[in-house]
């Protein structure tokens, strides 16, 4: 039976929540032509960016280059770089100030998304580009007035406490443009975002099927890739209805945008949320290197958005370690890992940031246990004692490095200052990503540190008792990608089954973990081993082909 994961993870972005989300939107003003503008605006040129494709939504212009401003607005909001949308429709704005659209733009870049709820200060802003929107729509198609008087379903003058109500009504609104317009594949693609935006990362049920009130925005999403299949909105949200119960439906959406906006690091990156479900870790490499590619050439660039560059850009050099380890490919990890943790420090001082920038600051920590380099990790410096979290990542490390290297003793202090951390009320409250705390990822680490220390005493049925606790616990984990525990802990209690002679349940393990991460070489191997402790000499020949195949680009020896 495939094994579930529990819940779709609310991304990267919620994970920094409300808090960031006021500090880092904060460059994103909004400023009508008649009113006076700040001295760095009026020197401040947006630039038209090269690479991004070459998609165009035609709207009610006189200038041809505020045309050009729109179309890299709109690319750029799907490839959810939304504060630098907001400049370029400010900019298309600034060239044709009769534009109804340029303002609906910077209003709809302004709004939530499923990343990011609306911080409070944004609202009045989205409010007057709405209005000046609405005031310029004598000036704008049917079409076009329809979008805009829908858009003003989102938005209040003033914060509200719920704004689900707004979020429900610009859906319902933009269900009636669909209706209305149905070969218009943008307003379709934008409905079906609206949806989204309802029920962020919340579309599957526990047992995986489709929510009923989800079921319009795969079924609108896939009706826009039928007659366009390199739509590049429809295919970034399609991957996102997806990738949780369903990533093979996104196979061709991921393969068609993976070189479609090459200037989008984050468009760039997409594909690889389908292809790490899918056991294509090495195209999962490579997506992630362009994308971080194309990020390195948009921070060169004049006034990049913090927000992006803060939330999306260290989310690339993450997804790029996490395919590298499921992999082998252990350079490429390690370096994508110390890009992961060159967060800035100061951010750990932020209550509502501090669990995220620990999680990221220790994956150069997971990385040297997941490869075995112990002399590296017990060389490693204690973090500030004010960090728990990574306190506690760094004590599990030293323990398993001394497990490796036989000192009993010395595992179990460290596992015994991690308990005690553990124990503490402070870690419940740490959040490392949306939902998960920072509690619930090092109770993995007390078992798995537990049961190794166990199975370096031989005594294999506490060391499998632990591992499946640890199994237990990493199941309970909201999902999130990459996953907030660093390594599959079915492929550790499936060693630690066959170290005991226990070959038959060793084949579950490995088997169960390649049913959450296909073609995955850690396991294969393992599998391998199994079957051939058990006589099964035929089909561990097979799957140590296929092994080799999963292994052909790593660097390491299994």
């Amino acid at each position: 039976m495939k094994h579930k994961l529990k819940t779709l993870s609310i991304s990267f972005i919620v994970g920094l929540g409300l808090i960031i989300i006021p500090i880092l939107l904060s460059p994103v003003l909004f400023n009508p032509p008649v009113s006076a503008s700040s001295a760095q605006e009026k020197v401040e040129r947006v630039e038209l960016r090269d690479n991004l494709g070459n998609y165009h939504y035609p709207i009610s212009t006189t200038s041809d280059l505020a045309q050009k401003y729109f179309d890299q607005g709109l690319i750029l909001a799907y490839g959810f770089n939304h504060a630098e949308a907001a400049r370029a429709f400010k900019e298309a704005s600034r060239l044709d100030p009769n534009c109804a659209m340029c303002y609906w733009g910077l209003a709809y870049v302004l709004g939530p998304n499923i990343n990011a709820p609306m911080a409070d200060e944004q609202v009045p802003k989205a409010w007057q580009a709405i209005q000046q929107a609405i005031a310029l729509s004598n000036n704008a198609s049917p079409k076009e007035q329809a979008y805009i008087k829908a858009l003003a379903q989102r938005y209040s003058e003033q914060p509200m406490a719920d704004r689900s109500s707004l979020d429900l009504a610009y859906a319902q609104a933009m269900k009636q443009v669909v209706q209305d317009y149905p070969d218009d594949l943008d307003v379709a693609t934008l409905y079906a975002e609206s949806l989204m935006d309802t029920m962020p990362w919340d579309y599957w049920q526990d047992n995986g099927e489709l929510k009923p009130e989800a079921k319009p925005i795969l079924a609108t999403l896939e009706s826009v890739l039928e007659r366009n299949p390199k739509h590049p909105g429809a295919t970034h949200f399609y991957i996102h209805g997806t990738e949780k119960e369903q990533p093979k439906l996104a196979i061709e959406a991921a393969d068609n945008l993976r070189n479609l906006v090459p200037a989008s690091g984050h468009l760039v990156h997409m594909p690889s949320h389908i292809y790490i479900r899918v056991g294509r870790y090495e195209d999962a490499v490579i997506a992630n290197q362009k994308g971080v590619m194309a990020d390195r050439n948009y921070l060169a660039s004049p006034h990049p958005q913090s927000i992006y560059t803060i939330a999306y850009v260290p989310h690339n050099y993450h997804f790029l370690w996490f395919a590298a380890v499921m992999s082998g490919q252990s350079e490429i990890a390690m370096e994508a890992a110390q890009q992961t943790a060159a967060v800035d420090p100061s951010l750990m001082a932020n209550p509502g940031l501090s669990g995220k920038i620990q999680h990221l600051s220790v994956v150069p920590l997971y990385t040297e246990v997941r490869f075995g380099k112990w002399d590296k990790i017990l060389e490693t410096p204690a973090p500030k004692t004010d960090l728990k979290y990574a306190t506690g990542v760094w004590h599990y490390a030293r323990g398993m490095a001394f497990t490796s290297q036989g000192k009993k003793e010395e595992a179990n202090q460290e596992l015994a200052k991690l308990q005690g951390l553990v124990a503490g009320p402070d870690l419940e409250e740490l959040k490392i990503s949306s939902l998960n705390s920072s509690a619930s990822v090092l109770k993995i680490a007390v078992e798995v540190l537990t049961g190794s220390i166990a199975n370096l005493e031989q005594d294999y049925t506490t060391a499998t008792s632990h591992l499946k606790n640890a199994v237990t616990l990493e199941d309970k984990l909201v999902y999130n990608e990459p996953p907030d525990w660093y390594s599959p802990t079915r492929n550790l209690l499936g060693t630690i089954l066959l170290q005991g002679n226990q070959p038959e349940q060793a084949e579950q393990a490995f088997r169960d973990d390649l049913d959450i991460y296909p073609e995955n070489g850690w396991s294969l191997h393992g599998l391998a081993q199994s079957l051939q402790a058990q006589g099964k000499t035929a089909e561990a020949e097979t799957i140590q082909q296929k092994y080799q195949e999963a292994w052909q680009y790593a660097d390491i020896a299994l």
